[in-house]
């Protein structure tokens, strides 16, 4: 058994917040406060159109232990998780989402896991609140779709909540692709890891932020950033086409020796949109590759600080970004 973090930092990115803000500032201090260990709340910006930002300032100012990091625009949801994961400093780092359907109550249970041995406690959905058909469907083939697809143990119904030690962390920063799965990075990296079930609840306030195309966005870099079955799939359909192809020309030059002609335009017309359309999606799936590498090889950063209200609590490190001013 491990003797009880001597801090904890949680790490919560937010996009246009305002109205859940209070909410999340009152729980979270309740729930962090009755664990007794110190803490930091890092809360990230991400290009918020609303007050949020305004009102994270201001939670900086009542109580320093809330630190707001403002990035230059709207990154996306897995940049600022990163930006969030680099400026934090706790012995170990809690991941949650703003709306509180990650209830910061499961905390002090996370902890007790980490205490068990355990580098990476994630939080497992036993069930889904408030959510439509349509998206516990699209929710619950993904995970199975990938595992299928990538041959790769990605623990199933799960989000990006969940606890990591500081090496874990450490070595889930030094992975600076571009096209980020955090969840599955984390059980790449691998260290023991371990599921903490609950049923997640509705959103407190606002609306989601995270629709279908978002989703959909976030299945697809998950697929071709852990996986080359999709350019599998895309030789696969060549060769089989290819034989399609061969077959039937031998079955026309038959044909030809034996007296039998048909007119072909609608069988030369079909012939050539399949072939086309073949080539083209084989042509889109390596696109999703190359403009990957090409997006990996400008090596731009991640993401870009505007303002930052607090620096961090723990092990007096500055881990702010270059450029990055304090508000006014």
């Amino acid at each position: 058994m491990r003797s009880p973090p001597q801090s904890i930092s949680i790490v919560i990115p937010c996009f246009n917040e305002e109205a859940v803000i209070p909410i999340l500032h009152s729980r979270l201090k309740e729930s962090l406060e009755a664990i007794r260990i110190p803490f930091e709340v890092i809360l990230v910006d991400d290009g918020s159109r609303d007050h949020s930002w305004e009102m994270l300032v201001q939670l900086h100012s009542e109580d320093p232990r809330f630190i707001a990091i403002k990035l230059s625009r709207n990154f996306g949801h897995q940049f600022a998780l990163t930006c969030g994961l680099d400026h934090s400093s706790g012995e170990v780092v809690v991941i949650m989402d703003a709306d509180l359907q990650d209830p910061p109550e499961l905390i002090g249970d996370m902890i007790k896991k980490w205490s068990e041995g355990f580098d990476v406690v994630y939080g497992q959905r036993i069930e889904r609140q408030g959510e439509s058909l349509s998206k516990r469907l699209f929710a619950f083939s993904f995970y199975r779709i990938f595992q299928r697809l990538t041959g790769f143990a990605l623990p199933r119904d799960t989000g990006d909540f969940r606890l990591l030690d500081r090496r874990a962390l450490v070595a889930l920063l030094a992975l600076r692709e571009r096209h980020r799965f955090i969840r599955g990075m984390v059980s790449w990296i691998g260290f023991p890891q371990t599921a903490l079930q609950y049923a997640r609840p509705q959103r407190a306030a606002g609306v989601t932020k995270y629709p279908f195309r978002k989703s959909l966005k976030l299945a697809i870099d998950a697929l071709v950033s852990f996986s080359w079955a999709p350019l599998r799939l895309a030789s696969l359909l060549g060769v089989v086409i290819s034989a399609f192809a061969f077959v039937y020309i031998v079955v026309v030059v038959l044909l030809k020796i034996m007296g039998i002609n048909f007119p072909g335009y609608t069988s030369l017309m079909a012939s050539i949109l399949l072939l086309g359309g073949v080539q083209l999606i084989v042509l889109g799936i390596i696109g999703e590759y190359v403009g990957r590498i090409f997006e990996q090889g400008q090596n731009r950063p991640l993401y870009l600080v505007d303002s930052i209200a607090g620096t961090p609590s723990f092990q007096g490190t500055d881990r702010s970004a270059p450029g990055a001013r304090q508000p006014s």
